[in-house]
């Protein structure tokens, strides 16, 4: 019989799976207020489109670059810090957004939010790991990317109602205290199972076959290792598909209603929020279905693999449905289960991750695989609109390249992510003492 979570553990998971949510939907209402308040910003700093475009983009190269470091530290230092300290960088860089006087000023804090946010889902990840035995890991790492889903369809009326209350100045400010407040939370209610002095009951309910639930901390070799395994390439290439689409949309869907679809601009603000809150849906389901798959016998790595890849067929599938369409309903509806589907797919990558390596890697593929999710987000936007420039205003090839690049998604999954863990011995290099599991 599976053991059962002491009093204890418990508690820590609720307070854990309670402020990952908080702290997540700081970070995404953060990363939202300068598309929020573009044209007031432009107007009164004087940036031309272009200079804007850049701002908008400086966050999305800093964050996908400190990936690669950054799932390094989480697995040396630990989650609790990486994320603390992370999440006051970012807060004290938000409120000092509000005070810059020029673009460059601008720049410079919008790239050091991109550092300080960087830690967020791969630390949580890391943190989930600790705190839930492999077969229950599907839900928590689910609810872990709610914040994604809520903080897109929060951010355009909370965000735009607090900045014409008072001014996007104080907007900036209001947010940079929220984030520190919630950092003084986090240091104060958040511990690691690893730092903890866990009887042996507790210690048996959270590894349950596994290792040790307080590895070795990870060494640069074995970081370095990493990059050797096709799994590793296979979630990152999978990851950068999977986040073009959803950027596309994210950046996207205001101009493509109102250009594309020709709504104007109060009704477009209503229904561009439609499909996030579908994306809520997806994050808990998608999370909750490979915890399901475990129940049914299957192994964790089939158990992750198996939604990621329908998740990115209904993906691809709705993107195209959307692009060729005529109807403006269907369209709205396709873009929303498409965008259910990338709901998903965020917590079902980062809870693979927590089975394909060993315990003391999994901030590090995490943040690898973020790596591949950001390099695929700021792309998007910028080939969006190269694409739609080039042809007259028409978005129908751009969700054309995005169906594809969905479907190529699914193949690095189906394909290059093989059924079975990379095992401690391989990751050290060393020779294996016993045959390698089929799946």
């Amino acid at each position: 019989m599976p053991a059962i979570a002491s009093a204890r553990i418990t508690s820590h998971q609720i307070k854990t799976i309670l402020l990952i949510i908080a702290a997540g939907c700081v970070n995404i209402l953060d990363r939202s207020t300068l598309a929020i308040a573009n044209p007031l910003i432009r107007q009164d700093l004087g940036l031309s489109i272009a200079e804007m475009g850049l701002l908008l983009s400086a966050f999305l190269w800093a964050y996908a670059w400190c990936q690669l470091p950054l799932g390094f530290v989480i697995d040396k230092a630990g989650p609790r810090r990486a994320l603390g300290w992370g999440l006051v960088v970012w807060s004290v860089m938000q409120g000092c957004a509000g005070l810059v006087a020029n673009f460059w000023q601008f720049i410079v804090m919008r790239v050091l939010l991109g550092v300080g946010e960087a830690p967020m889902f791969p630390a949580a990840v890391s943190l989930i790991r600790g705190w839930w035995p492999a077969r229950l890991r599907g839900l928590p790492t689910g609810m872990m990317n709610i914040p994604t889903g809520l903080g897109m369809a929060l951010a355009p009326p909370l965000l735009t109602w607090l900045m014409l209350s008072a001014s996007w100045r104080w907007m900036f400010l209001i947010m940079g205290v929220l984030g520190l407040v919630v950092s003084g939370l986090w240091f104060a209610m958040i511990r690691e199972a690893r730092a903890m002095p866990l009887d042996s009951a507790e210690r048996a309910y959270l590894t349950e076959g596994e290792l040790d639930v307080a590895p070795t901390p990870i060494t640069g070799r074995e970081w370095r290792r990493l990059f050797q395994f096709r799994i590793v390439w296979g979630m990152i290439i999978g990851c950068f598909c999977a986040s073009y689409v959803l950027y596309l949309y994210s950046a996207w869907l205001p101009g493509y209603l109102e250009i594309q679809r020709h709504l104007d601009i109060r009704t477009t603000g209503f229904v561009a929020s439609i499909p996030f809150v579908f994306a809520i849906a997806g994050a808990v389901l998608g999370g909750w279905s490979a915890d399901l798959l475990m129940a049914a016998g299957f192994s964790p790595m089939a158990s992750r693999k198996i939604p990621i890849i329908i998740g990115l067929l209904g993906l691809g599938g709705f993107t195209f449905l959307a692009a060729y369409t005529p109807s403006v309903s269907i369209a709205v509806a396709s873009i929303s289960a498409a965008v259910f589907f990338t709901g998903g797919l965020g917590p079902l990558g980062f809870a693979l991750a927590s089975v394909a390596v060993p315990a003391n890697c999994t901030g590090s593929l995490g943040a690898i695989q973020n790596f591949g999710n950001y390099i695929g987000a700021a792309m998007a936007p910028m080939i969006t609109g190269f694409i739609v420039q080039g042809t007259g205003g028409d978005f129908t090839m751009a969700l054309v390249l995005a169906g594809v690049l969905a479907l190529v998604g699914c193949g690095s999954y189906l394909f290059i992510v093989p059924s079975r863990p990379v095992l401690e011995a391989e990751l050290l290099g060393e020779p294996l003492t016993m045959p390698r599991p089929a799946h």
